[in-house]
């Protein structure tokens, strides 16, 4: 399952992301990874959750960061939530290759991720909302 968080910059994206990483890292019976650019989240998600910077690994660009989703699962078969913050500046603003990388990633089974988009809704095409709901 994928759920999008979509919003303009300051319109509380990344506060709503850190609750739902807090949350998930309560309950689940698994692992919670936590994926953003920069060191921002630090002090905000708890330390139940695996947090990442993708700056850390040199990750741009979305089949990279396809690749570091898919073996974040494949070294650790627990891992029931992966979240990603800032995914447009990880990924690019080009949402046809969002919505690939999207497709991509809804193959990855036992999963629930969800990213931040700091856009507009109405700039996105519809085949994002095929693959992945608003949350």
């Amino acid at each position: 399952m994928i759920k999008l968080i979509i919003g303009k910059k300051g319109s509380g994206k990344t506060k709503k992301l850190v609750e739902m990483v807090n949350a998930a890292a309560e309950t689940s019976l698994g692992n919670v990874v936590c994926i953003e650019k920069g060191d921002v989240l630090t002090f905000s998600v708890t330390h139940k959750a695996r947090l990442i910077d993708s700056c850390d690994f040199g990750i741009s660009g979305y089949g990279e960061y396809y690749g570091m989703l898919a073996g974040i699962k494949a070294g650790n078969n627990d891992v029931t939530h992966i979240f990603g913050d800032a995914t447009l500046r990880i990924g690019s603003r080009d949402y046809e290759e969002f919505a690939a990388f999207l497709e991509r990633v809804s193959k990855i089974s036992d999963v629930e991720f969800v990213f931040t988009l700091s856009c507009d809704e109405s700039e996105l095409p519809a085949k994002i909302f095929e693959l992945a709901e608003k949350c």
